[in-house]
């Protein structure tokens, strides 16, 4: 075989784990790439062998690349940084943190998104925003740099143990999303962030009509780094997770895998500066072959987000957001695959919980409207009708029975804060949950409704 096969192949395998381990599922397309090789009879040995097999890699006799011998789960850290900032910086914090897991027996697979304002402590130091631990870690010369003490943070305030990290500049994602020719997302609500910031400490407004869009690099990445929304870095990170799912679906297409295939050679130039990472290339093609066999709609996604979060402003007048250590749990816990989904209510719970909505606002029909969008989300209303009195400035969920997993999702649905929720005290209620609408929850429609 002759050695410019072999390298375009190996190339094209480090492009493809670069691309795909933005997310374990994407890996799926590292399969497809070796099947095209395959028919073009690119396929040599893989000459890494000569130099011995990485952990848990092996190399089968007739087999032109390695194999994922491990049936321990598989964690890792997706840090991503912005290095194209030009302020003549060399430590970054990290802008994007998302803990990837697979079990390569079981092969189930989970995504957790980390907000990056989450007030935690870092080991050997005091508490900080956790996007400050890649940071801290550059400058202080820890052993391992920014990525061990990012890696151990994360350990610490998680309870789990993290085997490898990648770490992505964000340049290499845009060039990534023009070379396969964008990727198709759908804005759910209008974005106007007139204080996107630039690279030059300036600002570089942002807008996007709500509705169906295709975006390229540039502008997929503001559209996932964005934090001008309702729910600010929860948004952004259900954002992100959504383009990378773009990213899955495009790259899966037959005609952008030949084009990624017959372009390795200057995808591979691009990638290797701008990714770093504690695997070797012999794990990753491995990794590669191991979630191709995961099933896409299985995985499970998570972020820390606002049901298991709390604002705090700092002594220092710094607006954080502190954990709620048994709800991030539950995240976590799903995420591994040895929890239910936090907030998602049984169906026995749904199917038999009464749920009555009251209006407490003057805004007309608001009742009747929310009844509407809950049973869209498969939560069935029982009753709704006006309040007692229409000028309740919050919103209250009263749990005459327990219900918690419901109650959990009408929080997450309704936009309220999980201290909307009160217990009732009176146990002969005709409802199981009475709901009372208030300003907050209106004033949060209509800026739903105005795109805001």
């Amino acid at each position: 075989m002759r050695p410019k096969h072999f390298r375009l192949l190996v190339r094209g395998g480090l492009v493809l784990s670069y691309l795909l381990i933005l997310l374990l599922a994407n890996l799926v397309t590292f399969t497809r790439i070796r099947e095209l090789a395959a028919r073009s009879e690119m396929l040599p040995i893989f000459t890494t062998r000569d130099k011995g097999p990485s952990i848990n890699v092996e190399y089968e006799e007739g087999e032109p690349l390695p194999s994922w011998t491990g049936t321990e789960r598989l964690s890792i850290l997706l840090l991503g940084i912005d290095e194209r900032a030009q302020w003549d910086e060399e430590a970054w914090r990290t802008d994007t943190m998302i803990v990837l897991t697979l079990d390569p027996v079981t092969l189930q697979a989970g995504v957790l998104s980390i907000p990056r304002d989450i007030w935690v402590e870092i080991p050997g130091y005091q508490s900080n925003r956790i996007n400050t631990a890649h940071y801290i870690g550059q400058v202080d010369d820890y052993p391992g740099g920014g990525p061990a003490l990012a890696v151990e943070t994360v350990e610490q305030n998680l309870g789990i143990e993290l085997d490898h990290y990648v770490r992505v500049n964000f340049q290499a994602f845009i060039n990534i999303v023009n070379e396969i020719g964008g990727i198709d997302i759908y804005v759910e609500e209008t974005i106007d962030d007139p204080f996107y910031p630039d690279t030059r400490h300036g600002y570089d407004p942002l807008y996007i009509e709500a509705g169906q869009h295709n975006f390229e690099g540039e502008i997929a990445l503001k559209y996932a780094r964005t934090r001008h929304s309702g729910q600010g870095d929860f948004d952004r990170a259900r954002r992100q997770q959504q383009v990378i799912l773009a990213i899955l679906d495009k790259a899966m297409q037959p005609a952008v895998l030949s084009k990624l295939l017959t372009r390795a050679p200057e995808l591979y130039a691009m990638v290797e500066s701008s990714i770093d990472t504690d695997f070797k290339l012999d794990q990753l093609i491995a990794l590669a072959g191991l979630a191709s066999q995961i099933d896409r709609d299985e995985i499970r996604f998570a972020v820390v987000d606002e049901s298991c979060t709390e604002n705090w402003t700092t002594p220092d007048d710094a607006q954080v957001l502190v954990p709620i250590r048994e709800r991030m749990r539950q995240k976590r816990d799903y995420i591994f695959g040895i929890g239910p989904e936090p907030g998602a209510a049984s169906d026995s719970e749904e199917q038999t919980a009464t749920l009555s909505i009251l209006n407490g606002t003057l805004t007309p029909g608001l009742a009747g409207a929310t009844g509407e969008y809950l049973r869209q989300h498969d939560v069935e209303v029982t009753n709704y009708a006006n309040a007692d009195r229409q000028d309740y400035a919050e919103s209250i969920i009263i749990l005459n029975r327990a219900k918690p997993a419901l109650a959990q999702r009408l929080v997450e649905l309704l936009g309220v804060p999980p201290s909307a929720i009160v217990n009732g005290d009176n146990p002969t209620a005709e409802y199981d949950i009475i709901v009372i609408l208030g300003q907050d929850y209106a004033e949060w429609v209509s800026s739903k409704q105005s795109g805001n």
